[in-house]
């Protein structure tokens, strides 16, 4: 099973940008759709994006559509999250996860292997 490990979460101003990063081991990680999603506090952990293991597909929640960018290197064994426009109710832990199934699915149920998060905190 990938393991995977997040960074770049931080502090940043409205309007500001931040692109977090999760790399996976393990030598399967091109076999594996990636996905982003994130949890503010007291709400219920929420679907962000998501990319096919070829890098080909991708796909994202409305409330993210156009500000965020999720992209991924199948040779650094990373997926990384642009995040751009950013506003107060982005702030949120956000975690990658690893679907076996290949493919850009949005639900979480997809999804086999999470890192640990990096938190995002946005102020207005």
């Amino acid at each position: 099973q990938v393991q995977l490990v997040e960074s770049g979460g931080g502090l940043v101003q409205a309007g500001g940008s931040l692109r977090v990063s999760c790399v996976a081991s393990g030598r399967t990680f091109s076999s594996y759709a990636m996905g982003w999603f994130r949890q503010a506090p007291g709400n219920e952990r929420e679907f962000v994006a998501t990319i096919s293991r070829s890098g080909g597909w991708t796909y994202y929640a409305d409330s993210v559509k156009g500000r965020f960018t999720i992209s991924r290197d199948n040779a650094k064994n990373t997926v990384y999250l642009q995040m751009n426009s950013l506003k107060p109710e982005d702030t949120a832990a956000y975690y990658c996860a690893a679907s076996p199934s290949g493919r850009a699915i949005p639900r979480s149920s997809e999804y086999d292997a999470w890192g640990q998060g990096t938190h995002v905190t946005v102020s207005s």
